[in-house]
């Protein structure tokens, strides 16, 4: 593979249709730019070799794909799940705060707590949207 990936690299737009019809199989598309399309064999090449993106990446992709081109729709945000060990860092106010996802909650500085928002309203000092707070969220449109 890493042969193909040097001719991809250094390869003509005629050179690189000919790659994509030899490794993949089929007809190119017909695109005219030569670096997107030296980008997308290397990706194919690589995911025909190395196996592609999982199903859950792709839906994640293209949620953020949605949003990206559509942003005064309203849509849900995609569900986070955070595995026990993960560390979360925030600086609040100068101070930096560790939470540890465990498998029965949150620790921040000995104490568990059930979920995100609880450990953001310790924080803060104030009611917050756990996730939004540790950047697991977008922020809503018109927020600062």
């Amino acid at each position: 593979m890493e042969a193909d990936l040097d001719r991809v690299e250094t390869g003509r737009l005629s050179q690189l249709r000919e790659i994509w019809k030899e490794k993949l199989g089929s007809d190119p598309p017909p695109l005219r730019s030569r670096e997107v399309f030296r980008r997308m064999l290397g990706y194919r090449l690589q995911a025909a070799a190395r196996g592609d993106l999982s199903p859950s990446v792709k839906r994640k992709l293209a949620a953020m794909e949605a949003r990206r081109t559509n942003p005064g729709e309203k849509s849900k945000p995609a569900a986070v799940r955070l595995r026990p060990g993960t560390l979360l860092i925030r600086e609040w106010k100068g101070v930096r705060h560790e939470v540890r996802v465990t498998n029965e909650g949150f620790n921040h500085e000995g104490a568990t707590y059930k979920s995100l928002s609880e450990v953001a309203r310790v924080i803060a000092g104030s009611r917050w949207n756990g996730p939004l707070f540790f950047g697991l969220r977008d922020k809503p449109a018109g927020a600062t």
